[in-house]
């Protein structure tokens, strides 16, 4: 007799989520679960259906192959292993302790367990010079550490810690309303599965102390704004023992006076003396190897950008060049005498006597206005 789909055994399409099918096979279990139904063959011959087929639909690889392959492609030694005996689901509460772990805290495997200690972040501020040359920094840094004293067991010297007689050092508690069974983790030892009933006096049984460490930091060159330096195990410490958890050194860049960082590129406003704007001339322009002459065209206006290739940031991955960008600023002449005023009068006259554009962009803008009010 052949097998039923797996799909329409738990009444989900094809392309079901993950999701989906788990809400399927949760609907199908309370509804055909052995211990909601003793001495039902009926029943028990469709929840074993419904598990065997949710095994195979939530492994992405067994249902890649039964989706290509059917029934043939499913090793039959893994589907539905164990049925209700050994490694399989013995019991309601087995089957939901794995389904719906995340919901009733359950689990009671996972005692006695170290655990890994937290991940920490520490924001490093860095100038544009240090952050684009690279550099070793060292920092002070509040963590928890592993007790000395007790080596992270929490209990003092000479001790250990005692079984938890709630739970029998299992971690987990068993609750039963009816023939619902649910674990959840035990009140008294809370998961430990053990007691300690002699502290160690350093760390009050918590087996990790307070500490402030010094850490040195090497930065490679081209980090920028929010790239993160990770230093493997230099976190909090772990519990019961546990590995610790790693620290993230955060970038920050301090503002420059000078350059505006995007990236990889550099962007810098230069000022420029009208009559080098008029006249043409060359400047020199800023970059982090020091000073480059570049030339300055006659007639140069104002926000002109000038690009120079590869003064830009090396990128930290691809070892790319970025470029600088230099915008012209043109600076408007203060404080004149009234001999340089009379001046600047007798040439704004002779630019207009001229009769040639000497100021194509404000000549543009007066038609644009003639035009712009004439219409109205």
């Amino acid at each position: 007799m052949s097998k039923a789909d797996y799909y329409e055994t738990l009444g989900v399409t094809r392309n079901a989520s993950e999701a989906e099918i788990t809400k399927a096979f949760r609907r199908l279990a309370m509804k055909y679960h052995p211990d909601r139904n003793p001495d039902d063959k009926t029943a028990e011959l469709r929840f074993k259906e419904a598990k065997e087929a949710y095994e195979v639909l939530c492994d992405p690889q067994k249902r890649a192959a039964y989706d290509q392959f059917g029934h043939t492609g499913v090793d039959p030694s893994m589907a539905g292993a164990g049925g209700f005996h050994g490694a399989g689901a013995s019991s309601f509460a087995d089957i939901f302790g794995d389904v719906f772990g995340d919901i009733f805290g359950a689990g009671g495997r996972r005692t006695n367990q170290a655990y890994r200690g937290a991940d920490m972040r520490y924001s490093l501020e860095l100038s544009l010079e240090d952050a684009v040359r690279g550099t070793e920094v060292r920092i002070r840094v509040p963590t928890l550490e592993q007790c000395e004293t007790c080596k992270g067991s929490g209990a003092k010297p000479g001790t250990k810690p005692t079984t938890c007689a709630t739970c029998g050092g299992h971690g987990q508690v068993r609750m039963q309303q009816g023939f619902f069974s649910i674990q959840q983790t035990c009140p008294t030892c809370r998961g430990a599965g053990s007691r300690v009933t002699d502290p160690c006096t350093t760390c009050r049984g918590q087996g990790r102390t307070e500490r402030e460490r010094t850490l040195s930091v090497k930065v490679p060159a081209g980090v920028d704004e929010g790239d993160m330096i990770r230093l493997a195990g230099e976190g909090e410490a772990g519990e019961r023992g546990g590995p610790a958890g790693d620290l993230f050194v955060e970038v920050r860049l301090k503002p420059h006076p000078i350059f505006r960082r995007d990236h990889d590129d550099l962007h810098c406003d230069m000022p420029v003396s009208f009559a080098t704007a008029v006249l043409g001339g060359e400047l020199d322009a800023p970059t982090l190897e020091g000073p480059m002459s570049i030339k300055i065209p006659a007639g140069t206006q104002s926000e002109k950008t000038f690009r120079l290739r590869g003064k830009g940031v090396r990128n930290v991955r691809s070892g790319r060049l970025g470029d600088l960008y230099c915008r012209v600023s043109i600076e408007t002449p203060v404080n004149l005498t009234s001999e340089q005023k009379e001046m600047l009068r007798q040439f704004e006259e002779s630019l207009r006597r001229g009769g040639e554009r000497h100021s194509p962009r404000e000549s543009t803008w007066v038609e644009r206005l003639k035009g712009f009010f004439g219409a109205s």
